[in-house]
């Protein structure tokens, strides 16, 4: 090829080629290009290219390479471009060796597979033509150029919806709850295709398929939760995850099931808050069954509380008065004391007064406390919870036996139970006429045993035996007759819990022994109760009510057991219905009721139109419960101390010891703060409350009363007047009943305390009590000592003496011996004349200076008064004695020591009175002085008047 390429040029120099003349240079030049330059570069037709995006190089296959026929002539067998056709194209083409005619295809920019995946354009090759300056190019036929643009993975899925919401009802499981969807903006299909989907969240009854459809995996409850909240996230074909997971919600439907909807199941009760609802917003849902009517039982069962419900807890003969009873009664089973001391060693609940047998115990009655010989009238109340006999053999359980002390075990009248049934046994005593009679009298009541307390009535009206259970009436279905007891003066023992047995044993003993509980065991001789009065006595504090009976509408039916523990309501409308139950409401009418459960349930019974199987409503199972009342503060106060001269112990009137007391009952409450934002805690702040008492108890401290010589007094009509009782004995005074507290201060403010022998007497110390709800709140002890004021009486010739001495509270005395002394020194010689003198001189030096004495402390005792009112203590000096100059003369005689009974009756209401009504200024004291009881002038009681504890000895 070289030596062929070589022989060219003498041709061209002979063709006058590289001549250099003229015109003529030029056209050899063209023409010998021409003959040089002779063929176009060559490529291929078809050119398939790869670009990764975001990247400039462009694989294509086959290469890109032109060649050319003319080489190796110099620029005619060379390559010097590639030229593509198409507007905007992002790609050029350059030369990397003109010579071999490679090249290269590159992105001018940045590729953008989410913009464009692929591009298809005309490429040409260039050779050099006949010189470096691009003349006389050929260029090659058109090739077609195809690219595609390869991904890369750079965007991660993102979900259509940021959140997804479906609706299942429970008890199924679906295939395909709902379905979610992600999407990838990357541009093929492994990066842009989502190929699987992930829960995220744990423990989930859920999953979820490559295709995005969410299924659960076990059955839903509504009950057992309403909603689920779970998150799922997306992963495409280049297992690149979502960037943020959805969120898919799924809320559980309940089946429609037939039942009460929107009801609380506890229901807290305030003490005090009247007639709360119980189910302000409960409705029926009947899932659109045909009910035709439906009957609601609503029960309150309290049979845990107490006497099977919240009953008051006064003691029973509080209870009998309060319900109206005759007078009377006899309470077999009070409450423990020094009085009342049989019951001592019995298991009690002291907060309810029930007494437990366990069938190993027995109270015996105290002779004098039952009349021995009932009359052919009395009752026997009782409260009784009683379960079925222990043992297989079940034998006599006492609650009542009144048998022969000693000798014999004859059984005169006993209450029992036997095998579940009642017996009241009766034997009359033997009279004139020897026949049979009604002996025992027999009930046979599933109550009996059924571990419930009941309330028994035992109505005696010989020959007739009514029973009352409840306040229902049972006739006996059985009466057995017997012939009477024989007479005998064999002494009877009444006893609770079992009988004594006498006779017939080597040591007598108890027999027949109770096991159970009871409260308030009466009997009342002679007297019968009314029926109301008994439905009074077994009556409930607590119950079930209706708020506005007139709302209830035409088509509603109610009715109430007895006790209000039980309410049925009957109606075909169940909207009115709805309403009905919405107004039933719980009460407790008690100002201190028990706290605790009560439990409601509600059954009901729907009828639906032409069909026998018809929908069930399940019970509605939920609870009250009452919180803790506030606990009263009882508080007694007035004067703790005072003194009285003895002829006010000796007087028919005596004493009175609690002119001023008061009875307050207060409680704490919390107070919120007045500034929201400060975070101090609540101060606490006292808030007075009125309610009864039930007792109180003047105790006398130091030892008993001695009845010869001392007592504490009451007028009864006091008591009557307020509805109240009272027991006197040497150890002090009860006062019992249920009244307000103004009824008791009012009563307690009489009681008198007298002493006719005073003269051995220093002081006597007392003490008050009081109580509510038999003992559950209990006052403070208010300590009272009175001191008795003695007379002292000195002789005539050591009266100077002790007017220098200034004894206490001396009485009114007279002197009628200084007159005759005087007399018998009009005949004594002048010496003696002259001593007597100077003696009367002195004496009357030693007067002046004791009346000085007296002013200043009677001007002390006026502050020290005036200090003591301020200081809320009442001092009462209505009663202090004056002792009377001698020496001064005195105008028409006093009444002497002895006070009239209108005048102590006035003394008695002015101690009675407020220390705010008996304060005064010191002259308003002067003239009441003046208007004194020794008739004496206003400015003489006044300089008279002393109180020796201010006084120096």
């Amino acid at each position: 090829m070289l030596t062929g390429r070589l022989c060219w040029v003498p041709l061209l120099l002979a063709l006058g080629v590289g001549s250099g003349s003229g015109g003529g240079d030029s056209g050899r030049r063209r023409l010998l290009a021409a003959k040089v330059n002779k063929h176009k570069p060559w490529i291929e037709t078809s050119y398939h290219g790869v670009i990764t995006e975001n990247n400039d190089t462009v694989i294509l296959d086959p290469p890109l390479v032109a060649l050319d026929k003319d080489a190796p002539v110099p620029f005619a067998g060379e390559i010097c471009a590639f030229k593509i056709h198409g507007q905007e194209l992002p790609f050029e083409a350059v030369v990397l060796n003109k010579t071999s005619g490679e090249g290269r295809l590159r992105a001018k920019s940045p590729i953008d597979c989410e913009l464009q995946k692929e591009y298809t354009f005309i490429i040409q090759a260039y050779d050099c033509g006949t010189g470096p300056r691009e003349t006389a190019w050929k260029k090659s036929h058109k090739a077609v150029v195809h690219i595609q643009v390869k991904d890369v993975n750079e965007f991660a899925p993102t979900f259509k919806e940021p959140a997804y919401k479906a609706i299942v009802t429970e008890g199924k499981i679906y295939d395909s709850i709902l379905q979610v969807e992600a999407i990838d903006e990357d541009c093929s299909p492994q990066y842009s295709q989502i190929c699987n989907y992930e829960i995220v969240t744990t423990d989930v009854p859920f999953a979820i398929d490559r295709n995005g459809n969410v299924r659960n995996t076990e059955k839903l409850s509504y009950d057992k939760q309403h909603q689920y909240e779970i998150l799922v996230t997306a992963y495409d074909c280049g297992q690149k995850p979502a960037a943020q997971d959805t969120l898919v919600q799924v809320d559980v439907k309940p089946v429609c099931k037939p039942g009460w909807q929107d009801w609380t199941k506890r229901i807290e009760y305030q003490p005090g808050s009247g007639s709360v609802p119980l189910f302000p917003s409960i409705h029926l849902e009947t899932c659109d069954g045909a009910v035709s009517s439906i009957q609601i039982t609503t029960e309150l069962q309290t049979n845990y509380i107490g006497k099977g419900c919240d009953r008051e807890t006064y003691s029973e003969k509080s209870l009998q008065k309060l319900c109206g009873a005759s007078s009377g009664i006899i309470d077999l089973l009070p409450s423990p004391s020094a009085a009342t001391n049989w019951t001592i060693g019995l298991l009690v609940d002291s907060s309810e007064m029930i007494f437990k047998f366990d069938g190993r115990q027995g109270a015996k009655i105290p002779d004098g406390v039952v009349p021995k010989n009932l009359t052919d009238q009395f009752t026997i109340t009782m409260w009784m919870k009683h379960g079925p006999s222990p043992g297989v053999r079940a034998e006599k359980e006492t609650i009542l036996c009144n048998s022969d002390k000693t000798e014999m075990n004859r059984h005169h009248y006993a209450l029992y139970v036997h095998n579940c049934r009642l017996v009241f046994l009766l034997r009359k005593d033997f009279d004139q006429a020897d026949t049979f009679r009604p002996a025992e009298f027999h009930w046979k009541l599933d109550q009996i045993c059924d571990k419930e307390w009941h309330y028994y009535v035992i109505n005696v009206e010989f020959p007739v035996v009514t029973l009352y259970m409840d306040g229902a009436t049972y006739e006996p279905y059985l009466v057995t007759n017997d012939w009477p007891i024989h007479p005998s003066h064999i002494a009877m023992q009444l006893t609770v819990g079992a009988c004594w047995q006498g006779g017939e044993v080597t040591k007598p003993r108890f027999a027949q022994f109770f096991h159970g509980s009871l409260a308030s065991l009466t009997i009342r001789p002679g007297k019968m109760d009314s029926q109301k009065v008994i439905s009074c006595l077994q009556a409930c504090k607590e119950g079930l009510d209706i708020n506005s009976l007139e709302s209830l509408g035409q088509g509603i039916k109610y009715h109430f057991n007895p006790s209000q523990s039980v309410l049925v309501m009957e109606g075909d409308d169940i909207g009115n219905i709805n309403r009905a139950l919405q107004k039933v409401s719980y009460i407790n009418s008690r100002q201190f009721p028990t706290a605790g459960v009560r439990r409601l349930k509600v059954s009901s019974k729907v009828q639906c139109f032409g069909e026998d199987v018809c929908i069930s409503i399940p019970d509605i199972d939920a609870y009250v419960m009452v919180l803790q009342a506030v606990e009263p503060q009882i508080t007694l106060h007035g004067t703790d101390r005072f003194w009285r001269p003895a002829a006010q112990f000796e007087s028919a009137r005596g004493v009175i010891l609690f002119p001023d007391i008061k009875i307050v009952s207060t409680f704490t409450k919390a107070e919120a703060p007045s500034d929201l934002k400060t975070t101090a805690p609540k101060s606490a702040v006292l808030e007075e409350m009125l309610h009864n008492l039930d007792f109180c108890d003047i105790l006398v401290l130091g030892g008993d009363l001695d009845p010869r010589q001392e007592c504490l007094e009451l007028n009864h009509s006091e008591l009557h007047q307020r509805h109240l009782d009272a027991t006197n004995s040497t150890a002090g005074y009860s006062i019992y009943g249920v009244g307000s507290m103004s009824r008791y201060e009012q009563v307690l403010r009489h009681i008198r305390y007298r002493n006719w022998r005073p003269a051995a007497l220093e002081s006597r110390h007392f003490r008050i009590k009081c109580s509510e709800l038999n003992g559950r709140y209990t006052s403070n002890e208010f300590n009272l000592e009175v001191s008795v004021l003695h007379e002292v009486r000195v002789p005539d010739s050591e009266h100077v003496n002790h007017l220098i001495a200034q004894p206490p509270f001396l009485q009114s005395v007279h002197h009628p011996e200084s007159q005759t002394s005087i007399q018998h020194s009009s005949v004594v010689p002048s010496i003696a004349t002259v001593v007597i003198i100077i003696s009367v001189c002195m004496l009357v030096f030693v007067v002046a200076m004791g009346v000085y004495r007296v002013r200043i402390a009677h001007q002390h005792f006026i502050q020290e008064t005036e200090a003591a009112k301020e200081a809320e203590m009442d001092w009462d000096d209505s009663a202090l004695t004056i002792t009377v100059n001698p020496m001064e003369k005195h105008g028409a005689p006093g009444r002497g020591e002895e006070e009239t009974e209108e005048e102590e009756e006035e003394e008695a209401e002015e101690d009675s009175s407020s220390s705010s009504e008996s304060e005064g200024s010191e002259e308003e004291e002067e003239e009441g002085a003046g208007r004194g009881r020794h008739g004496q002038s206003g400015a003489r009681q006044a300089q008279l008047e002393w109180d020796d504890s201010t006084l120096p000895y």
